[in-house]
């Protein structure tokens, strides 16, 4: 218990004065109007636990893991209290949530899968097997409902990963920036094309782009579930590899990873050898949109005749309080038109894994969000983070409406008229 109060006694629960101006943006109170389930209360939990007045036991547990950590209440805070460091510091207490042998499973995948690429590109290539030999459709039947829905979440695995054919790949025109890549766990297996689309956007705006090869996993998913250990070794992999790559900028196409890196300061803020590096490599990391649109987007020439609505990820809008560059690069694309849906920065209810391990809220938040798409009448949706698309495909499937998501990246990349097959989609057919 000292241990689990040194931990939780951080100065970030100081900042709170329990206004209550969070409360109605905070997706689980706005759902369950309970006061536990706010960031106000949830901050008087930790305290309580810091102070040693409650146990951080299972029940403490289930209000702080049924937070999305969208940050929403961030973005409403007057006093900037920063809530995800709160919420972080809990869940380093508590572990990963879930049954025992959930927690196992997990334990397991953030310790010895996402910090190896090899063995995480092996089991990309297992669960392509599987669905490709037709086991998919056999054991469909098979599964008990919540599994099957976890499948059906699911995208088909590409036929090849991210495999760039240099580590340094040269801008096409005089070079304006020279910028590292970051893969990705998600994005280097199942969203390889967005990868491709990002380095060839990138190139295409003057940049030089080195894709060093010794980087790993940023992290994200084991610092939100409990996992920091872990977290922090592939965080000091990752700066090793990114700072001798001597880059302008770190650019990363998924907003969480992003907001992960961008937050390395503070995660290794107590390691003598790495406090320092880490500082200086959440500098250099800028979301893709953020770094272009500091840039100055060269001017696409071809056209991409087609409405869109765009989703705010929670971690690029609350996260990194990047809202308006994605904006302006869709603006900067011949053709598209933008109509904004009501609520574009409120979580769809993916969050990471949140939306396995409490499907009710996750499909709760996932109704309304595909509610406000189909308002606006737009033939796709623009999503600039994997989480989301597969949340916001999920839903066009069993919610409606079923029009295809996109990522930003994807967009602007058939503008320069270099898609291969005008860009891949993730839900149904491109307009």
């Amino acid at each position: 218990m000292n241990d689990a109060r040194a931990v939780l006694n951080i100065p970030e629960l100081d900042q709170c004065v329990h206004c209550g101006l969070c409360l109605n943006h905070c997706p689980t109170y706005r759902v369950t109007q309970l006061e536990p389930e706010s960031p106000r209360g949830r901050i008087h939990l930790v305290r309580a636990a810091a102070e040693g007045r409650i146990e951080p036991n299972e029940r403490f547990g289930e209000h702080i893991y049924l937070c999305l950590m969208c940050r929403a209440c961030e973005t409403a805070c007057p006093s900037g209290v920063q809530f995800g460091r709160i919420a972080e510091a809990a869940r380093e207490v508590l572990g990963p949530p879930g049954s025992p042998l959930a927690r196992w499973l997990a334990r397991l995948a953030f310790t010895q899968l996402f910090p190896f690429p090899r063995r995480l590109r092996l089991a990309a290539g297992l669960l392509r097997l599987y669905q490709r030999t037709g086991l998919q459709r056999v054991t469909h039947r098979l599964l008990p409902r919540r599994l099957r829905e976890m499948q059906a979440m699911l995208p088909p695995v590409p036929a090849r990963f991210f495999a760039p054919e240099a580590e340094v790949l040269p801008a096409i025109g005089p070079r304006r920036a020279r910028v590292a890549l970051l893969s990705g766990c998600v994005m280097s297996t199942l969203f390889a094309d967005i990868n491709d689309a990002t380095v060839r956007v990138l190139r295409r705006n003057g940049c030089e782009v080195v894709i060093p090869r010794g980087q790993v996993c940023c992290g994200a998913l084991n610092v939100h579930n409990g996992e920091s250990q872990a977290a922090r070794r592939m965080a000091r992999r990752n700066i090793s590899s990114f700072l001798d790559a001597g880059v302008d900028a770190v650019v990363v196409n998924a907003a969480g990873c992003g907001a992960a890196m961008k937050e390395y300061g503070h995660l290794l803020r107590d390691d003598p050898d790495y406090a320092g590096p880490a500082t200086r490599m959440a500098a250099l990391v800028k979301d893709a949109a953020e770094f272009l649109a500091g840039l100055g987007l060269l001017p696409p020439p071809g056209r991409v005749e087609m409405t869109v609505t765009y989703q705010d990820p929670c971690h690029l809008a609350h996260g990194q309080k990047v809202r308006a560059q994605p904006r302006q690069l869709l603006a900067a694309i011949p053709g598209l038109r933008l109509l904004e849906m009501d609520g574009s920065d409120r979580c769809c209810g993916s969050a990471g894994i949140y939306n396995i391990t409490h499907p009710e809220m996750s499909v709760e938040l996932l109704k309304e969000k595909m509610a406000a798409v189909a308002r606006t009448g737009a033939q796709a949706i623009v999503a600039p983070n994997p989480g989301c698309m597969l949340q916001l495909r999920f839903g066009g499937q069993h919610y409606g409406p079923g029009v295809p998501v996109y990522h930003l990246m994807d967009l602007l990349d058939r503008a320069y008229g270099e898609a291969p097959s005008g860009g891949r989609a993730v839900a149904g057919a491109a307009p």
